[in-house]
């Protein structure tokens, strides 16, 4: 077969995806195709998303039809250039066409881990090394906020994804809602991995505990890589912690949700009835309340640029330009100090909604080493 003819496939967001539809094409057959274009729209029960090309090459077949539904692995279209004869297209496609779902078991990437008496549920992927991305979700978040990112990132180095206290399949026990709880939570996770180097990735509220564990074990940090950090010069939206925790309908909480996206249309009835779940589960507002009054607002949460800027590992930093959230620095002298990167027309949750971006700007951290 044709080592020149690449595949475009149903992309797997998430352990628990194991099938998308795919909503629109936004390409068609003839067109030149760049890593990183924008290809199709694809829906899953939890968010619909773009599919950005991973490889470039001239879009000679579209194999997929647009509202069709194929499972995780699927192939969705055929990448060539044009001295390859559609006959080898063809059994390409014939050959490639039926792709069975990745059965090797969703769950067994899942573990918990008992720090200090509380449960930390764990996604880990990419082998036994003791080297690892460490991604650390934003606050109201779990795991597969990283649906995007995860999967890719193991594909080059052993990738940790973890539910903090009070989120996710965690405990729902933060103790006093201090930052020290969660940091306790992350350094727990490092050591029951025995890893010896991470590259900490961390999202929002992730950002804030992930740049206070580097700091308070520089040692095992490789890099740091911060998307939109609370704590770092700009304040946490209050109005927006305070909506999310007294959202407790449908339309309250989409119009929630709605304030992370810079476009709001991404924002799934799915998505909504499974941040309502989590949220009625025992203990879970109790547990937010008190870090949205504690963690964010502590002493310890203020002032990270301050704090990091003597760091002696990389840090690179991320916002969106439309964050509604936390919003970018204002301060020129924040960005001669750092090396910010602030991404036109993405909002809060830009690791979702420039995955591709920042996937290899993350994995560019490895060179640090």
């Amino acid at each position: 077969m044709n080592a020149s003819i690449q595949s475009i496939n149903m992309p797997k967001w998430g352990m628990s995806m194991s099938e998308g539809k795919l909503v629109k094409w936004l390409v068609s057959e003839g067109d030149a195709i760049k890593p990183g274009q924008e290809i199709m729209e694809v829906e899953t029960d939890k968010i619909t998303n773009v599919v950005e090309a991973q490889d470039a090459g001239i879009l000679r077949r579209r194999v997929a039809a647009e509202d069709e539904t194929l499972p995780v692995g699927a192939l969705l279209a055929v990448l060539a250039d044009a001295s390859v004869a559609d006959s080898e297209i063809d059994q390409y496609v014939d050959a490639n066409r039926v792709v069975a779902v990745d059965a090797d078991g969703e769950t067994s990437l899942i573990s918990k881990i008992q720090v200090d008496g509380r449960t930390v549920n764990i996604m880990d992927s990419g082998g036994e090394s003791d080297k690892a991305f460490l991604l650390i979700h934003g606050f109201g978040g779990d795991l597969n906020n990283w649906l995007f990112n995860f999967e890719e990132l193991a594909k080059h180095e052993r990738t940790i994804a973890i539910d903090l206290p009070g989120h996710g399949q965690s405990s729902k026990d933060v103790g006093d809602g201090a930052a020290v709880n969660l940091i306790a939570a992350v350094d727990g996770v490092i050591d029951a991995l025995g890893l010896k180097a991470v590259h900490f990735v961390g999202h929002s509220m992730g950002g804030m505990v992930a740049a206070l564990a580097v700091i308070g074990r520089p040692a095992v940090a490789g890099s740091l890589t911060l998307l939109a950090p609370a704590g770092f010069t700009t304040p946490v939206n209050e109005a927006y912690l305070a909506s999310f925790i007294a959202a407790d309908d449908r339309k309250e909480m989409k119009r929630v949700l709605s304030d992370l996206f810079a476009e709001p249309s991404v924002v799934t009835r799915d998505m909504v009835n499974d941040v309502l779940q989590y949220k009625r589960i025992d203990g879970v507002n109790a547990a937010l309340g008190l870090l949205a009054s504690n963690a964010l607002k502590a002493p310890e949460a203020g002032g990270l640029a301050a704090q990091l800027s003597g760091l002696g590992c990389p840090v690179r930093i991320f916002w969106g330009a439309e964050d509604k959230v936390i919003p970018p620095p204002q301060s020129d002298a924040v960005y001669a100090a750092f090396d910010i990167s602030v991404i036109d027309g993405k909002g809060h949750m830009l690791h979702m909604e420039a995955a591709s971006d920042l996937n290899a700007a993350i994995l560019q951290q490895l060179a640090t080493d």
